[in-house]
């Protein structure tokens, strides 16, 4: 989860009237956004590539977490789900068998008719007796009566292997859903680095367990780093979004080292200077936040004063 981290959320407010040395119109601290990057799966880590210092882009593999036990319940769910296949009953063998014999009853039923009318035709000619004629007719509506039981004796099987099948296939979908969550958490196990950015400092090391939760390292992007400072209402009229501003940074040698700066936010909302601010007159002024991007050439840290020149 992406969080935001600022370090040293306090401005200083410096009027060119109020500034001892005249030169600035605001100063500031430099701050980064900051992610914590967690863990989203438990096990030991066999890979850590996010070392302090290093530069990870967005997508690179930043560490592997130990997989075994997992890959041992997606075999047990994957060994379950083939066992239910098993445990069907395949339909065709009994189907087969019914067919064939209702083909057989259908064939015996057509000749009984067969015959059935032939002797019916020598019965008016005197040729053959009513009681053979008789008989036939009762050969026929057995025949008849043996071949609706049989098709429905079909229709019945075919209904209860279905059934049967069903319920055994019914616990088929919740071992797929889990063995998609494992197949998620197996994914999750080799962790992609979330943002380009430096690895600024490291809370796990390889070796070492983890849980879902649990940071395992702290990333900013620090090529552009953003000074955060405090204006008066007064100065509000002379600074937009989208400015450029000039930004200085102590050099450490009596010097400042200069930047060009943007405009990227201006607080639509009054606030008390933040008590970091000395002087407790200082601390009573209403004033409103501001972020200023600046490119880093590296001199740049976090933490460190930065004045504005407007």
């Amino acid at each position: 989860m992406k969080k935001y981290i600022y370090l040293l959320l306090s401005g200083i407010l410096l009027n060119s009237c109020n500034n001892s040395n005249g030169d600035f119109d605001a100063s500031g601290t430099f701050e980064a956004d900051e992610v914590i990057v967690s863990s989203e799966t438990s096990g030991r880590i066999l890979v850590m590539n996010a070392n302090e210092g290093s530069l990870l882009q967005q997508g690179q593999l930043a560490a592997i977490i130990d997989t075994t036990a997992l890959k041992l319940q997606t075999e047990q769910v994957e060994a379950s789900i083939g066992a239910l296949q098993q445990k069907t009953t395949d339909i065709q063998p009994y189907l087969r068998t019914l067919e064939q014999q209702i083909e057989v009853q259908r064939i015996q039923l057509q000749a009984a008719e067969r015959e059935k009318n032939r002797i019916a035709n020598l019965v008016k000619e005197d040729a053959a007796t009513t009681k053979q004629l008789d008989d036939l007719e009762t050969q026929v509506n057995i025949a008849r009566q043996q071949l609706l039981l049989t098709e429905r004796q079909l229709e019945q099987q075919k209904a209860s292997i279905n059934t049967q099948n069903r319920g055994i296939l019914s616990e088929e979908l919740p071992l797929e859903k889990r063995k998609a969550q494992l197949e998620d958490q197996l994914n999750k196990a080799y962790l992609l680095n979330p943002t380009t950015g430096t690895v600024l400092t490291n809370y796990a090391e390889m070796g070492e367990m983890t849980a879902p939760g649990k940071a395992l390292y702290k990333i900013a992007d620090i090529s552009t780093m953003t000074l955060k400072a405090y204006l008066s209402g007064d100065q509000l009229p002379a600074i937009k979004i989208g400015q450029k501003v000039k930004v200085l940074v102590d050099n450490g040698n009596d010097g400042y080292n200069e930047s060009e700066g943007t405009i990227t936010w201006i607080s639509d909302k009054a606030e008390f200077t933040p008590k970091t601010i000395q002087t407790k007159e200082e601390r009573a002024h209403l004033v409103y936040a501001t972020k200023i991007k600046v490119k880093n050439d590296g001199t740049i840290k976090i933490g460190m004063y930065g004045e504005v020149k407007f």
